[in-house]
């Protein structure tokens, strides 16, 4: 039973120091700027690994008022391209976290 808790205490302070490196990886992700691109760029979204939406860009020569159906499809794929990014990102940064824990 005595051996028993100096591994525990090991086990312990590897829990922490993942935990720790879990939230800075975290943040780093948070903190990165993903940008999304619709078809021949003619909408940009910007986000940031958090899924906060810091801008969307539209050219002018794409907005035709008979027509916001394209428009509406365009903001959709560039806002979905940026959040695939930051999902490809979080895992394959997180991912190794959770590696052998299932």
């Amino acid at each position: 039973m005595r051996g028993g808790m100096p591994n525990m205490q090991k086990l312990m302070k590897q829990a922490q120091k993942m935990q720790k490196e879990m939230e800075e990886t975290r943040k780093e992700i948070n903190a990165t700027e993903f940008v999304g691109k619709s078809a021949n760029d003619y909408v940009t979204a910007t986000f940031t690994g958090d899924n906060q939406l810091k801008a969307i860009e539209i050219k002018p020569e794409i907005i035709d008022p008979e027509d916001p159906d394209m428009l509406q499809d365009l903001v959709v794929d560039a806002v979905n391209h940026a959040l695939g990014q930051i999902n490809e990102e979080t895992k394959a940064k997180m991912g190794k976290y959770s590696q052998g824990m299932m």
